[in-house]
């Protein structure tokens, strides 16, 4: 019985981590079209070689009850095609549901979108932890884009989830896109994650190498960095497969999103223990299907 507890404790934590961790939506760091070349100037080397074989960078941070995870990615469309496929609400639904652990996305009043949220497996959205966040188009130019997705406050204390994403064109055929996302954290949800972290998730780990072992294997980063990070790769993930679908026929494009993500994710099994392709691919077939119900009759 006392195991049956603590077992259920663990799943329970976990529930309210995956909301924490998923939702670490980035501060949106007001940057311009510049700023965002002279970064890529500056990670030229990273980009060409690192261990993700593309031309991607991960970086995160923690500091003072705050958590930051930033994704830059170079991609070999041009901004024509990019810029304005990124922007919309509905596109954003589209590329928030590839992700396990949300459960819904449905645009709300105003410039609102709604998102439910709960574990990478099937559950009713009356389990699920439900957000309300702010669509914003920051800057739209010819060259320049930069997006926003914000909301106040989360579960367990938490506030101010910023996410932010920002794409510039870097010539006629290639783009550079920039994720970030951040949010604040009080003491509730520290020591829910230092719980989480010393049971289901004390083996998981991030993708910066931190060290090396005495083999020259990497020593990857742990803690709530690593959740941060996976989360990060997860998201960009979620964007590069939304748009890696855009030439597909549009009533094909879902389920080829779908497999574009699954088969991204598998590359890095040891930081993204996602669900069997079989069980993904039909959870967010479902999971999309009851999108397209009215609302009243989701809950």
């Amino acid at each position: 019985m006392a195991a049956a507890g603590a077992t259920a404790a663990v799943r329970l934590r976990a529930g309210v981590l995956c909301v924490l961790a998923l939702l670490v939506l980035p501060l949106a760091c007001g940057q311009d079209a510049a700023t965002l070349l002279a970064r890529h100037g500056a990670l030229r080397l990273q980009l060409e070689s690192n261990p993700f074989q593309r031309p991607l960078y991960i970086e995160s941070s923690q500091r003072a009850g705050k958590l930051k995870g930033d994704i830059y990615a170079r991609f070999e469309q041009p901004y024509a095609v990019l810029g304005p496929a990124l922007q919309g609400r509905e596109h954003w639904c589209d590329i928030l549901i590839l992700h396990p652990n949300v459960k819904s996305c449905r645009p709300a009043s105003g410039d609102r979108l709604r998102i439910d949220v709960g574990r990478n497996f099937e559950q009713p959205l009356s389990a699920a932890y439900a957000f309300e966040f702010r669509y914003q188009v920051v800057t739209a130019t010819p060259d320049y884009l930069h997006l926003a997705l914000n909301a106040e406050s989360g579960p367990l204390g938490t506030s101010g989830y910023r996410m932010a994403v920002e794409l510039v064109a870097l010539d006629a055929r290639r783009s550079f896109l920039h994720m970030s996302y951040a949010y604040s954290y009080g003491l509730a949800a520290r020591l829910a994650m230092q719980s989480y972290l010393a049971t289901a998730g004390r083996n998981r780990v991030g993708f910066t190498a931190v060290g090396r072992q005495a083999d020259g294997q990497p020593i990857h980063v742990g803690g709530m960095r690593a959740v941060v990070e996976r989360n990060t790769m997860r998201y960009y993930l979620a964007i590069e497969a939304f748009l890696g679908a855009l030439s597909t026929p549009p009533a094909q494009r879902q389920e080829r999103r779908l497999q574009l993500w699954h088969a991204s994710a598998r590359r890095y099994p040891l930081q993204l223990q996602e669900p069997a392709s079989g069980v993904y691919l039909k959870m967010k077939r479902h999971e999309n299907q009851r999108q397209q119900a009215p609302e009243q009759e989701l809950r």
